[in-house]
């Protein structure tokens, strides 16, 4: 559509928000007693609640005339039939194919990949299986107790994520490690209680080039060689790779050597052979129940109406409180320790995906794109930046991430968990007022100059938006569902920016640079006259206290 209609609808939001400013949320509650069924979606045993979030019927229609002028059910079309939609790479973005277990053709830039898909997915099970059974062993013959999976960024952010938070299934299979950082403390820290003898590690880099990858990927290989002779190289590694000479040159057999294709971003690339760590971890079965739940989601994606498509509406209240309402931070809080590293996750899934400054076709943004996004666990968050939160100058709106039922956890506790949960969105919606405050005060027994003088510190200011997902459990099939309904949120977001979330040019500089620095770093004696006064001081300094 064009960019006149595109303006038209944003105006009348911005209007609409400013129509909006003195009402206060939890006045929406008293004045509507079917909100949270009005404003609430269901995906089987999922539910998707955003009633807290300062919105009318009007809200969500102005947001889907903004989500037609950006023609959205084109572009998400264009997305699911394989078209090059990462346009600056030419590339199409086609990750969902590899959780397609439908059976029908998966065209990707024209060309059918199921057989391809299905053959590399066979591939990594059935080296998952060996290795979980003991039919693979070490130099030793000893089965494998351990998986060190060595990569960064997408090759280490989702497996660790997903092994972390499906660690109840678990069993029957090895321990799995993760190594990402290049300062070697990591990789020290995570063989120092292993037995190499039944390490198993795993080298995730597509290129089998990238610099913290490889550095640590030596390291390991020269410690196995170290403790169990060269020989032993290529029974404890594989990889995942599709450069076949370089994974040669390190002394890894083809047959020990997994794939995926350009057309998979390295953030959206679990799915792939990137999960073999995880698939090795919780078994082929259950990698499986993890791709029908993104399945799932793409199908919800594809097929639901906006008003009762969950990642729809998930992009859009971003969007609402991003480019109308002016909020650059987006929390995501999993009551569920299993998914510590979900957040981390998702700050390289959205911000490298939408942290971007310039169109598809390179001109400049009009307005704010992607949000600063973390999180933590709770309980942990309310007794850290919860704080800010509740009483600080900027309204940060939130993800609440729930199961109904624990696994492997004491019931009590869940309780617990799930009651402070519910708990914290109420305040963050309800607040309290000054009035309120004084009255509590009172019948603490304080005298009344207390009340008048602590009254103003008991003040919450409410109307601070949240979302609840609440599933029934975090079982491998929730999980997949979790991580695409943020991928699908991800993308309906870039298309009303009209920005490429699947290219990240952004973390080029920092790569090329550090390349250029690395040999100065490493030579005492080489010059620093090039550099800047900053980078050139720092350097100096570092020379003149080592030893």
């Amino acid at each position: 559509m064009p960019q006149t209609a595109v303006a038209s609808a944003l105006k009348a939001l911005d209007v609409h928000a400013s129509t909006l400013a003195p009402a206060h949320v939890r006045n929406f509650f008293a004045q509507d007693p079917d909100r949270f069924q009005n404003f609430s979606v269901s995906l089987d045993d999922f539910l998707f609640d955003f009633s807290k979030h300062k919105i009318t019927g009007e809200t969500l229609r102005l947001l889907a005339a903004l989500a037609e002028a950006r023609d959205l059910p084109s572009r998400r079309a264009a997305l699911f039939a394989g078209e090059a939609v990462n346009n600056t790479e030419g590339r199409a973005a086609m990750h969902m194919a590899l959780r397609d277990l439908s059976g029908r053709p998966l065209p990707v830039q024209g060309v059918d990949m199921r057989r391809e898909i299905e053959a590399e997915r066979e591939k990594v099970f059935a080296f998952a299986r060996a290795v979980r059974e003991g039919k693979l062993t070490g130099a030793g013959g000893l089965p494998f107790t351990d998986v060190v999976n060595i990569g960064i960024g997408g090759s280490d952010l989702g497996p660790a994520m997903a092994a972390r938070a499906l660690s109840p299934y678990a069993k029957g299979g090895p321990r799995a490690h993760f190594v990402a950082n290049v300062d070697g403390a990591d990789l020290s820290d995570t063989l120092a209680r292993l037995d190499l003898s039944r390490t198993l590690f795993i080298v995730s880099s597509k290129t089998f080039t990238t610099q913290e990858t490889m550095a640590n990927a030596a390291s390991a290989r020269a410690r196995v060689v170290a403790a169990l002779g060269e020989a032993a190289v290529g029974l404890h590694f594989a990889a995942v790779s599709t450069r076949l000479d370089k994974v040669a040159q390190f002394g890894i057999e083809p047959s020990r050597v997994f794939g995926f294709w350009d057309w998979v971003g390295g953030r959206y690339s679990l799915w792939s052979a990137i999960g073999l760590a995880l698939a090795i971890a919780v078994g082929p079965e259950n990698f499986t129940d993890f791709l029908r739940g993104g399945h799932d989601v793409d199908i919800h994606f594809q097929e639901a109406p906006l008003d009762k498509n969950i990642p729809a509406l998930m992009g859009l209240l971003g969007v609402w409180h991003r480019n109308m309402l002016g909020r650059a931070a987006h929390a995501v809080i999993p009551y569920d320790q299993r998914l510590a590293r979900f957040p981390a996750y998702l700050q390289q899934l959205d911000m490298e995906s939408n942290g971007k400054s310039v169109t598809r076709d390179g001109a400049l943004v009009a307005g704010a794109t992607g949000p600063i996004v973390f999180g933590e666990p709770g309980t942990n968050g309310q007794h850290a930046f919860f704080q800010l939160l509740h009483q600080g100058t900027d309204v940060t709106p939130i993800d609440f991430l729930l199961a109904a039922e624990p696994i492997d956890a004491d019931a009590h506790h869940h309780a617990l968990l799930f009651s402070n949960c519910l708990a914290q969105s109420e305040a963050f919606m309800r607040g309290r007022t000054l009035e309120e405050a004084k009255t509590l005060l009172r019948k603490e027994g304080r005298s009344e100059a207390d009340v008048e003088r602590l009254a103003p510190h008991k003040v919450f200011s409410g109307d601070r938006p949240s979302s609840t997902l609440l599933y029934r459990r975090l079982d491998p099939r929730t999980l997949g569902r979790l991580v695409a309904l943020y991928e699908h949120k991800v993308f309906v977001q870039s298309v009303i920016w009209d920005i490429n979330p699947f290219d990240q040019w952004g973390v080029e500089l920092g790569k090329e640079l550090a390349s250029r620095l690395a040999p100065i770093v490493e030579d005492d004696k080489a010059s620093t006259a090039a550099l800047d006064g900053s980078t050139a001081g720092l350097i100096d300094w570092r020379r003149s206290h080592q030893g």
